[in-house]
């Protein structure tokens, strides 16, 4: 999103030409809905937010240093852009030595660290087929080659894994992206870096964004909801801790909600989310402080009626993430641009949106459920002041979890009880201190929670601030945040808040909390029955539409239930897919014509349960991505054929142990040769056996597994996540490799001497 007209004359003459075309936020939530996405009324609430912090923002006061030796870029890997400014904000450290986010003898430490480039930091997914591979290349070859001069300091490892990040699974190299990409001897490790981030094997991650997902303590049975997950790093790594965490070759029984409110970043997210081979996960599209609740009537009129009961009527999750829109000041060390812009309106300006994302996320919340609150910013008023806020409004509902032991090697900080709010040139303690005509912006919630009896005292007929009130802490036990600095530990800034839900949230008095008087006790608000619990899960204009089918979302193709059984039972006959794995109600189209559609989607069961009460509920839910991509149709120059649909990569692994027929075993040198020339004709393999085999199988789709030796696998129910194996497709003459380049690089380079191969 760009800055308003308005504003953008005081900050342009200092912009790099490619750094006008962004705005210090870390999420797409400021943004509003695009065209055809539903809830255009409730977008403009967005720009509200955004425009009530820029327009009392004057002209950041910045000064740029006369130093040159900076290394600063906020380039991603491959860097499109480049500048080197070293910047300092006289307004950003006015404002943090004001709120005392670090003791004075550090902050000259603090504000230097903030000024170098930060270490890049990426994270191998557990749930690859490669992953002990690829953490074995790490430690023996990578780490041992590339030596300390590529660092700063030659006491550290130029390549080192994060020591708080369990099983070393998260690394971090200790030099600059732009030494990566221009320093010769690191062109192997660069090449390593690209193809296994393409491939899915790794993700390029900034180490303090690994942090909540860890302390979301999830379960491969949890039904998780991320709320504002573009561009997808943290959904990614949720997915590999319920892979990871579950028996291998089963599907987890829960599954990955993964929302965001722009279309074009859903598509980012969906393209970064097809490296994981998934079928439980689930795209959606809308804002997050506005996610439906899918609740339906428990009279609603559905032909399975009498098994009703047995179904869920509304959409909770056991787990929520809750990475909200902020400043994003936490990031300065990659995007040095914000140090141009940097001014506190924009906090304040982010603050309710923040908190109304916060409170959807608590009611979307089951009872014993935890949701982690994150920002990459520093500010209290985004932080602190929206935590304080939700315990206040949620009384005994919720309860802070103290999360400082959960990764003890992690240096972290308690969050803060104490902070002020900074508006137009001045500085409030209390609410009490703002003037009437400024109370539109600066709101009671981004002050600290202190009760009313003594924040008050009687003088005359007036209530007036008690003095000694003012540097009194705040009354809940915020040292259970988490503050992460940038000079503890070489990284970025980040803060996390872990919310424990025990009972119903209590019934909130908008109108109150609008006009921002004093809320009643929370012993005097009635609770919500189970019956009528509609403001914690839906709102009245979802409530509607419960029972009715709505016409389908603008853009978003339908997804449809395969019911054709005749389709389902060839697949099943064709390939000899088990009994046991169940085809029927967990397959899917994006074709209302099951006859025309292209590809069949397979879904989990978690996933299949809230496709249904989707439908249940009216489809309030606009679904971009769902399932994972199975099997797709493919026409032949041969005729008609047994089965037009071939397995498709992605599937495979996951489907394999369950075949019993179109499935060889090959040799390595024939493997490798089907990798290496895409088409192989049956007499020209190396192992006559297996061109015999390949010639008798059934014209269409099939599989070849790589023989190991003596680890052949005669039963393919034992195939696991370790076996290597290829999509082909049986002609008339030859078989064919169905599998993407990039795949086939990747395997390659296993089967070779592991040296990366190059793309060409």
């Amino acid at each position: 999103m760009q800055i308003p007209r308005s504003n953008k004359s005081s900050v342009l003459p200092l912009l790099p030409p490619l750094a006008t075309h962004s705005i210090a936020i870390s999420r797409s939530q400021w943004m509003s809905s695009p065209t055809g996405c539903g809830g255009r009324a409730r977008a403009s609430a967005q720009k509200l937010h955004f425009r009530r912090g820029v327009e009392q923002a004057g002209p950041p006061s910045i000064s740029i240093s006369d130093s040159s030796e900076s290394d600063a870029d906020d380039r991603d890997i491959d860097g499109r852009h480049n500048y080197d400014p070293v910047i300092t904000s006289v307004a950003f450290n006015e404002y943090y030595k004001e709120q005392g986010i670090v003791s004075p003898e550090e902050w000259d430490t603090f504000i230097e660290v903030l000024q170098t480039p930060l270490p890049a930091a990426f994270r191998v997914s557990s749930s690859s087929k490669f992953c002990a591979e690829i953490l074995q290349q790490l430690e023996t070859d990578f780490r041992k080659s590339i030596h300390p001069e590529h660092t700063e300091e030659n006491n550290i490892d130029a390549i080192a894994p994060l020591p708080w990040y369990p099983d070393n699974l998260a690394w971090q190299f200790n030099f600059s992206r732009r030494q990566l990409r221009k320093d010769h001897s690191l062109e192997r490790f660069h090449e390593f870096l690209k193809i296994e981030n393409e491939i899915g094997n790794i993700t390029r991650q900034e180490a303090v964004s690994m942090i909540p997902p860890l302390l979301l303590d999830v379960q491969p049975e949890h039904l998780v909801l991320d709320m504002c997950a573009a561009p997808g790093s943290k959904t990614y790594q949720l997915l590999d801790i319920i892979h990871q965490l579950n028996c291998e070759g089963s599907l987890p029984h829960g599954m990955i909600v993964a929302n965001d409110l722009i279309a074009q970043r859903c598509d980012h997210l969906i393209h970064k989310m097809k490296r994981m081979n998934t079928a439980n996960l689930v795209v959606t599209n809308h804002e997050a402080q506005c996610f439906p609740g899918c609740l339906f009537s428990k009279t609603y009129s559905y032909e399975m009626s009498n098994e009703l009961e047995k179904h869920p009527h509304q959409l909770l999750f056991d787990r929520v993430l809750c990475d909200v829109p902020c400043s994003g000041d936490g990031t300065l060390r990659k995007a040095p641009n914000i140090w141009r812009r940097w001014n506190s309106a924009t906090g304040n300006g982010l603050h309710s949106l923040q908190l109304q994302i916060a409170m959807r996320g608590i009611a979307l919340l089951k009872i014993g459920g935890r949701m982690v609150y994150s920002t990459c910013s520093m500010n209290p008023v985004e932080n602190e002041a929206v935590v304080s806020e939700i315990l206040r409004r949620c009384g005994g509902s919720v309860e802070l979890v103290d999360i400082s032991g959960k990764l003890p090697q992690l240096i972290h900080r308690p969050g803060l009880s104490k902070w002020k709010v900074h508006d137009k040139n001045r500085w409030f303690s209390t609410f009490e201190d703002v003037p009437d005509y400024r109370r539109g912006g600066i709101v009671r919630s981004m002050f600290p929670y202190r009760s009313t009896k003594v924040a008050l005292q009687q003088v005359g007929s007036h209530p007036t601030v008690n003095s000694d009130a003012v540097n009194k802490a705040c009354e809940l036990p915020l040292e259970c945040c988490m503050r992460i600095m940038p000079h503890d530990q070489n990284g970025g800034a980040f803060f996390i808040a872990v919310f424990q839900k025990l009972a119903r949230i209590p019934v909130i008095n908008k109108k109150s909390v609008s006009q921002e008087e004093d809320l009643p006790s929370m012993q005097e608000l009635p609770h919500l029955s189970e019956d009528t619990n509609l403001l914690e899960v839906i709102s009245s204009e979802e409530k509607d539409k419960v029972g009715e089918r709505s016409p389908k979302w603008k853009g978003v193709d339908p997804i449809v239930f395969l019911e054709d059984e005749s389709i389902i039972d060839n697949i099943r006959s064709f390939y000899g897919i088990d009994d046991s794995f169940p085809l029927r109600g967990h397959l899917v189209t994006r074709n209302s014509d099951s006859n025309c559609g292209k590809r069949i989607y397979y879904t989990s069961k978690s996933v299949k349960d809230l496709l249904e009460l989707n439908y249940q509920a009216g489809q309030q839910l606009k679904i971009p991505y769902v399932g994972l991509k199975m099997f797709e149709r493919k026409k032949s120059k041969q005729g008609t054929l047994t089965c037009p649909f071939r397995i498709s990569s992605e599937g495979l692994a996951l489907i394999l142990p369950y075949m019993t027929k179109q499935v060889l075993c090959a040799s390595e040198a024939d493997f490798r040769l089907l990798l290496q020339y895409k088409s192989v004709k049956f007499a020209n393999f190396v192992d006559r056996e297996f061109g015999d085999g390949a010639w008798e199988l059934m014209p269409g789709g099939c599989v070849i597994v790589l023989d190991k030796g003596s680890e052949a696998l005669k039963d393919w129910s034992r195939a696991g996540e370790s076996t290597m194996a290829i999509g082909c497709w049986k002609g008339k003459t030859s078989l064919n490799l169905m599998v993407n380049p990039l795949e086939c690089q990747e395997m390659l380079q296993r089967l070779l001497s592991g040296e990366p191969v190059r793309r060409g």
